[in-house]
């Protein structure tokens, strides 16, 4: 079992209900289409991979070291990818675009893919 997979997925899988109604319903007046969609692809991604979390936490060992980087690749995933999504959003519906963190949103991308790349990984060796 993974302590941090289920503490992060919980985290996130309760930060995302809590977002995804502030966008939905503060946000809503005061971001355009584009930048609601943009809000809502990162509540989405939270949401999915707070999912995978708390499975993950389950099934996975932290005392085991690939384990414990499966986890951590989604994790800081979730983090880099969904939270600058947020911040781009927001700093930009007050005009005040925080440009830094555009970078940001592919590196937590690659995070993702490498998290669901060991994930495969680790059930071609298991089943083999």
């Amino acid at each position: 079992m993974s302590q941090q997979g289920l503490l992060f997925g919980a985290f996130f899988g309760c930060l995302a209900i809590i977002l995804g109604a502030f966008g939905a319903h503060l946000l809503k007046k005061k971001l355009t289409t584009e930048q609601l969609q943009s809000f809502e692809t990162g509540v989405k991604y939270q949401m999915y991979h707070a999912i995978v979390l708390l499975i993950l936490g389950f099934q996975l060992n932290s005392e085991i070291p690939f384990d414990s980087y499966i986890i951590n690749a989604f994790i800081i995933g979730v983090f880099l990818f969904s939270f600058s999504i947020y911040g781009l959003v927001i700093s930009s519906a007050n005009n005040k675009k925080l440009k830094f963190l555009g970078p940001i949103t592919p590196l937590g991308g690659l995070f993702l893919v490498a998290g669901w790349v060991l994930l495969f990984y680790k059930f071609v060796v298991l089943f083999n």
